[in-house]
């Protein structure tokens, strides 16, 4: 692949408490190297809803094939958004990797994730929302949770802003079966940050390996595409590679 127009469009998907910064480094670095980057907005709003818009902006705004992209929560609404456009590879950074029917919720359960805690008050702040669904609510990580948990190997300031700036997720989305997996059908790669708190390690990797994901390590927190982006940028192009 030698230009544009022989690369493949990489399209970056968030997950819940962050938005399309939390992949600035990455993106960056492919589009100095000819790439087409799309960093969709992930609505957090719940699973069908949020995979549903990311199908519609492939379907709509990319042409040719695609790398899909997702982080955390946002692996979940890649592995049921992948099936739409030309998507050639998928690649999971510190991300949730469901099968069909699996919650992530489900996904975390008897794990050592900080998130698994019998009183979800102590480390959420909860708000309700215009056209919430019954019984939904917006979910915010208290400052002490993005600071211990969430990114704790990025500088202080950084974790104060991602304090200030998070995108709440719906409390739908993490209740919300997941549908039939593209990983079945599209080859994967998983980025697995070694200190992440948020999906344990061992999680990432059983779902890493259920998925038959090219699978690299790197030392770094549940944000390693922040704190540690080479990682996240290697497994992309390996990717792309295959396309």
């Amino acid at each position: 692949m030698t230009d544009v127009a022989t690369k493949p469009t990489i399209v970056l998907v968030h997950g819940a408490w962050a938005d399309g910064s939390s992949w600035d480094a990455v993106t960056r670095a492919l589009q100095a190297q000819g790439f087409t980057v799309l960093v969709p907005p992930n609505l957090l709003r719940g699973l069908t809803e949020d995979s549903a818009y990311v199908a519609s902006f492939l379907a709509q705004r990319t042409s040719g094939p695609v790398v899909l992209v997702g982080h955390s929560y946002g692996g979940a609404v890649i592995t049921n958004a992948g099936t739409a456009g030309d998507v050639r590879a998928l690649v999971y950074v510190n991300a949730f990797v469901p099968d069909e029917g699996e919650t992530v919720v489900q996904l975390l359960d008897g794990s050592t994730s900080a998130l698994g805690v019998a009183d979800p008050t102590t480390i959420f702040d909860i708000a309700g929302y215009p056209g919430a669904p019954e019984g939904a609510a917006e979910v915010f990580l208290k400052p002490e949770v993005v600071h211990t948990a969430f990114a704790p190997d990025l500088d202080e300031a950084t974790r104060w802003t991602i304090a200030a700036s998070q995108r709440p997720a719906s409390l739908v989305a993490n209740v919300t079966p997941s549908g039939p997996p593209a990983w079945r059908s599209i080859p994967s790669w998983a980025v697995i940050g070694v200190d992440d708190r948020v999906i344990p390690a061992d999680v990432l990797r059983r779902m890493a390996a259920r998925a038959g994901s090219t699978v690299s390590e790197v030392p770094g927190s549940h944000v390693s595409m922040v704190s540690n982006p080479e990682a996240s940028i290697a497994a992309i192009l390996a990717a792309a590679a295959t396309v």
